[in-house]
């Protein structure tokens, strides 16, 4: 690998710069759950695609709120990281708790110029991301799967199923008691 002539491209990067000082900021500023809806103002002139009822903590750092999209009533939960180069969807009623990162990039490990690669992450509706996960690119974490706490998923995850451990694996099947 020869990274002497790496380039990626930088799209939107004013946009972008602007951005990280906004959520390094002002973003920040505006704690508790009263203020929940000036922080989803504030990703929505950024770009995203939320309801303004969505819970986005002000602890947690978004890469590109362009590049993100909320359904009702889910949680991006405190001190989680949503690197998003790709789109990253969260389903309705979704969590993703504290310390979890999500990461939609990475680099092609058999091109020497060592390449930038991206694929979107979705939640479907109702999954729960743990706390300290990772969620690695082109994974979809099916509809009322749970992602244990530091579980490690590169794989996607079925339906209605728990996972856990590094790398990610089948615990059981996910059963709601009425």
């Amino acid at each position: 690998m020869d990274l002497s002539n790496y380039k990626e491209s930088k799209p939107k990067n004013f946009k972008r710069i602007l951005w990280y000082i906004v959520n390094g900021t002002i973003f920040r500023c505006l704690p508790s759950v009263y203020l929940k809806y000036f922080r989803n103002l504030l990703l929505r002139l950024f770009g995203a695609k939320i309801p303004m009822g969505v819970l986005v903590y002000p602890s947690c750092k978004i890469y590109a709120p362009w590049n993100l999209e909320m359904k009702e009533y889910s949680c991006i939960g405190p001190n989680t990281e949503i690197y998003n180069k790709a789109k990253i969807t969260i389903g309705k009623n979704s969590v993703i708790s504290q310390g979890a990162f999500l990461c939609s990039a990475s680099h092609d490990v058999n091109d020497k110029n060592h390449s930038l690669i991206i694929k979107p992450i979705i939640l479907e509706d109702k999954a729960w991301v743990g706390a300290d996960a990772f969620i690695g690119m082109g994974v979809t974490i099916g509809e009322g799967a749970v992602v244990g706490a530091r579980a490690a998923v590169f794989k996607n995850v079925e339906p209605w199923t728990i996972v856990g451990g590094n790398p990610a694996k089948f615990i059981k099947n996910r059963v709601i008691n009425e």
